[in-house]
């Protein structure tokens, strides 16, 4: 299995690259690329961990040799958010840089499973979508906006709230990956129960937990070690799938049957083929009725901003 990192220089993929070379499977090939020279400074210095993982850094303008073979491609390119900046504000850099990157997966890796981080994904997985499409190579199963940043944050912050072990918590998270596209099913959550203060608290820090962080780092960055670590899950996790592990779900942004939005967050099954079954959300609490349908215009928008954006 070929894994390539795509932004591999910045924060969240040099977090996400170290986890990788400890958390591959034997025999693994990762590489890594970024426009920065520093890329393959970054490779050796990796390269140092005694992990059954080999490891290959390229830079410069072109990720053609780092794609070139790979089953997943990871793309964490793009700028970071700043103070006062939402992930809108990031659509005008982002955006060209995808755009960028998904033809060059056309010419050559096709086939792989592509796992898109860079913000905002509301957006920026329509965008690789329309590119690919073009290109005749698009294939809905093998497309994922990584938004398991939002179901860690919610598993994190439900065991800290309500005082429950992380051991076998878990928090769905649907809808998009952004502000009040953010959706956590915390009606769904076992054995835990909330006050309506806490669900509008709760659902709100976690909708807000990445200006939580880029507040926090006043002017130095944005979410990069919980996004490294959030998409390390949803890499190795597809990994596995790829290699034939069964019954393996996460949530992911993902074009669906488009029942809610043509791209939507919710539980996937993931197989040999990337997606093996879009799963039911269930039922939802009135509260989160309420969040669902007011939010699903916002979804809607930032799709076609992306569609647009593409053509």
């Amino acid at each position: 299995m070929k894994v390539a990192v795509i932004g591999a220089a910045g924060g969240i993929g040099q977090a996400l690259a170290l986890l990788l070379k400890n958390g591959l499977p034997a025999g693994s090939d990762l590489a890594l690329y970024d426009i920065a020279p520093v890329t393959p400074g970054v490779a050796a210095d990796l390269s140092h961990i005694p992990t059954p993982v080999s490891i290959k850094g390229y830079a410069g303008e072109d990720p053609t040799p780092a794609l070139e073979g790979a089953d997943v491609v990871l793309i964490s390119a793009g700028v970071a958010r700043k103070p006062g900046m939402d992930r809108s504000d990031l659509f005008n850099v982002n955006a060209g840089i995808i755009k960028s990157l998904a033809e060059k997966i056309a010419n050559t890796c096709p086939t792989a499973c592509v796992g898109i981080i860079t913000n905002p994904v509301n957006t920026t997985v329509p965008i690789a979508a329309e590119v690919l499409k073009k290109a005749g190579v698009y294939n809905k199963k093998r497309l994922f906006g990584i938004t398991t940043l939002d179901v860690i944050r919610s598993e994190t912050f439900v065991s800290e709230l309500k005082g429950v072990s992380l051991d076998g918590l878990e928090v769905p998270v649907i809808g998009g990956h952004s502000g009040v596209t953010i959706l956590p099913l915390l009606s769904q959550v076992k054995g835990v129960e909330f006050s309506d203060d806490e669900l509008a608290s709760l659902t709100k820090r976690i909708q807000n937990a990445g200006t939580e962080v880029v507040e926090a780092k006043a002017g130095g960055g944005s979410a990069t070690l919980s996004m490294g670590q959030a998409a390390y899950r949803f890499g190795l996790s597809l990994v596995k799938a790829l290699n034939g592990e069964q019954g393996i779900v996460e949530c992911a942004y993902v074009e669906g049957d488009g029942e809610h939005a043509r791209f939507f967050a919710q539980p996937i099954r993931l197989g040999k083929e990337g997606v093996e079954e879009i799963l039911s959300f269930g039922e939802l609490s009135a509260f989160e009725q309420q969040a669902f349908d007011s939010m699903l215009d916002t979804l809607k928008g930032d799709i076609a901003l992306g569609e647009e954006f593409a053509k």
